[in-house]
């Protein structure tokens, strides 16, 4: 067979991501925080584009909005009248109790929006120590020491070694600091128990047990048996042997769950109290509210601006004279991406109520009973119902929360995966976590419920599900085995 090159010709569908639809995918993925900065930026960039006031446009008559395509032609201003002495201003009331500092506020106008004050910066943990060692009558030398080690403590609060070989070894801290630093090992003991004499209380520890035990000494409770228990019988507390505790220390097993239970309040990583991470605040981007018993899905867009195309330029690209091809060319881009721009927003407002509106029919449920009755459903049922991509609705439901009756949620949390019941439904994964919850709660604390009794018992209610199953939604919700929990 003989091999040629050629040329050929033929047509085939493709899919192609052009500029504008990716852009587009963009938009719809973005939360309203988000989608608001994009807006604002674009209205810096694109002189087409001009926000609405709301205000003004409900003040302006109907029909002097239909002829905003035209120049107003500015009139005559009239001539003002003097005000006269029986209307002259109450200065009075501008005045509240005398007191010139604070600013005037109408007692009537409570239309104004306030605020949260959030601070600035935050300080980190290292910080936070490093601020009160400077205020401790220590030398300049034991400062030194004392900084270095606050710089060696882990987010936890915890003191890890200079030196990568130590670290299986919380003894040899001290030891390899002081050969660091070439000071006496007495000096770095000192001020190390400088440091774990600040606040939070634990910091400066080379393990739990240490870590437990300053809390407790920060407490003056060293006399307690809470405390004896932690230094003498850590790894019987651990392991929960209380019967051989309370053998060693002669006491009931009931004093000794007492003192289990203050162990309890302390904190395992007090580092952590002290967070240099900035707080996340969470505006819904979309509401549910019942309104005469059917649910009303709407945006929560008050604060992204509306757009529309600015008149005045768009006059300009009708005047043909004086013009080049380059100028109507610039603003017949500028004029076509602000419409996109307008257009994409609103598909997007559109596409983003008919997905939730989809998930309020689906788990209708929930919204009247609670989590006990949320139903499995994933991104493809809506997909269907709606006639979209799968990939479309999980755009919208990424990042997004919605403000319901029953609390603030990620759209994501109405998706989960389903369990069978008994009688052919599906039974959602949060639901099954939801009832194992409940179980434990109510359960007899001098025979908790075992994972296998758990299935049963669910069994029992019509939710099919195995003991191993019950074991990973145990862990998932951070529920101690059946062992660890039992009470006398």
């Amino acid at each position: 067979m003989e091999m040629k090159h050629g040329l050929q010709l033929s047509q085939r569908p493709s899919l192609i991501m052009t500029q504008r639809l990716q852009q587009a995918l963009k938009l719809l993925q973005m939360p309203q925080l988000e989608l608001n900065l994009t807006i604002k930026a674009e209205l810096e960039t694109n002189p087409f584009l001009e926000e609405v006031d709301e205000l003004l446009e409900e003040a302006v008559p109907t029909e002097d909005r239909a002829s905003e395509t035209d120049v107003p032609t500015p009139a005559d201003p009239e001539p003002e009248t003097p005000a006269s002495s029986s209307e002259e201003e109450d200065w009075s009331e501008y005045y509240q109790n005398n007191d010139f500092d604070n600013p005037y506020v109408p007692a009537e106008d409570h239309s104004g929006e306030y605020f949260e004050k959030v601070a600035v910066t935050t300080m980190g943990l290292n910080e936070h120590l490093e601020t009160q060692l400077l205020l401790l009558p220590i030398t300049k030398e034991e400062n030194e020491v004392g900084r270095y080690l606050i710089g060696l403590l882990d987010e936890r609060g915890y003191l890890m070694s200079p030196k990568p070989e130590g670290e299986d070894d919380p003894g040899r801290v001290v030891p390899e600091v002081a050969e660091i630093l070439g000071k006496p090992v007495e000096m770095v003991e000192k001020v190390l128990n400088v440091i774990q004499a600040l606040e939070p209380a634990g910091v400066g520890a080379r393990d739990l047990r240490e870590c437990l035990l300053i809390q407790l000494r920060h407490r003056g409770t060293e006399a307690s048996l809470a405390y004896r228990l932690i230094e003498e019988q850590f790894d019987n507390l651990v392991n929960r042997r209380f019967q051989d505790i309370a053998r060693h220390f002669k006491v009931t097993v009931e004093q000794v769950q007492e003192a289990g239970d203050a162990i309890g309040t302390l904190s395992p990583k007090p580092g952590l109290d002290v967070s240099q991470e900035e707080p996340k605040y969470i505006i819904p981007d979309l509401v549910v509210e019942r309104v005469d018993g059917e649910y009303v899905v709407y945006l929560n867009d008050r604060h992204v601006p509306r757009l529309r195309v600015s008149n005045t330029y768009e006059k300009l690209l009708r005047e043909r004279k004086g013009r080049g091809d380059k100028t109507r060319e610039f603003v017949q881009g500028k004029l076509s991406s602000a419409r996109w721009l307008i257009q994409t927003i609103e598909q997007r407002r559109r596409t983003m109520i008919k997905v939730m509106t989809c998930i309020v029919d689906k788990q209708r449920e929930f919204f009247e009973k609670g989590i006990a009755f949320l139903h499995p459903l994933t991104l493809q049922d809506v997909a269907r119902e709606i006639g979209m991509h799968e990939s479309t609705v999980s755009r919208v439901t990424s990042g997004k929360y919605v403000q319901t009756g029953r609390g603030v949620f990620e759209l994501k949390f109405f998706f989960s995966s389903g369990l069978r019941g008994d009688n052919g439904e599906d039974v959602s994964a949060k639901s099954a976590r939801d009832i194992i919850s409940r179980l434990v709660t109510g359960e007899d604390k001098k025979d908790p419920l075992s994972d296998q009794r758990i299935a049963e018992l669910m069994k029992d209610q019509g939710v099919d599900i195995a003991r191993r199953t019950v074991a990973k939604y145990r862990e998932q919700l951070q529920i101690l085995p059946a062992r660890y929990r039992k009470r006398v």
